[in-house]
């Protein structure tokens, strides 16, 4: 191995990626697996998409195992934490999103959206970083959203939870630098997901959205793998309380 690949080397890690059982959650939890940590990926339930990723995951040799929650739940947090264990990486990438019209968003949905996005991450950060803070290594990623900057008008309140949880992700850096336990938000802009899928087959649409993103492309997940695996590696020992955007140039 050489010296710089050393930099990205996660073997003897742990690593646990929120709703990893497709999308971006799968890109980071697959790169970060790569590179030699064991991964738990994470599912909401139990579905056929966890047990599948798992498999495939398997097949290429990572040393992987599964775990569900709904984040949303603080007693399933609280299971989760028991379940997985000390953890070395936690990515928190599970989230919520609902496109209603501001004047049209119910209680439900606001506190749906709040408990998903905004407080467990919270509540997992309180179960998984003191035990990086005792051996002072840690790496905590939040996946934020272009929405912090460029907010959908009927996403409201995703983009508000988003922007809540860099503030988080700010406060919580400054404290936790001295323990080398790095707090970081990977932004990403429109990515090619199955949450985005609808909306980008319809071509007029897809178009606008385009015509919004300098690079004249919609990202991949894996575009956003890269930068997770620098975050969450001793590559980027020396970068925490960031946020950086993954967007094509759209928040330009």
């Amino acid at each position: 191995m050489t010296a710089w690949t050393q930099l990205f080397d996660l073997t003897g890690r742990t690593a646990l990626v929120t709703g990893s059982s497709r999308g971006i959650g799968k890109a980071i939890a697959r790169i970060l697996g790569q590179a030699g940590a064991k991964v738990f990926v994470h599912g909401s339930r139990p579905s056929e998409a966890l047990d599948a990723t798992l498999a495939e995951f398997r097949a290429e040799g990572l040393d992987v195992a599964g775990c569900h929650a709904d984040i949303a739940d603080t007693a399933a947090n609280r299971r989760l934490v028991e379940e997985v264990g000390q953890t070395d990486i936690l990515v928190l990438n599970a989230s919520l999103q609902y496109k209603t019209k501001w004047s049209e968003i119910d209680p439900e949905q606001f506190a749906a959206q709040v408990n998903t996005n905004l407080r467990s991450s919270l509540e997992l950060i309180q179960g998984f970083a003191p035990a990086m803070l005792a051996q002072q290594w840690g790496r905590i990623l939040l996946i934020g959203s272009v929405n912090q900057n460029r907010q959908h008008p009927d996403m409201a309140i995703y983009a508000a939870t988003k922007s809540a949880a860099l503030n988080l992700c700010e406060n919580l850096a400054r404290q936790f630098a001295p323990a080398q336990v790095t707090v970081n938000n990977l932004a990403p802009g429109v990515i090619d997901t199955d949450r985005n899928v609808a909306a980008l087959s319809n071509e007029v649409y897809r178009q606008k959205v385009l015509d919004k993103i300098p690079s004249g492309t919609i990202g991949m997940p894996e575009d956003c793998a890269g930068l997770a695996l620098t975050l969450c590696s001793e590559a980027g020992r020396y970068i925490t309380g960031q946020n950086i955007f993954v967007d094509g140039g759209m928040t330009l």
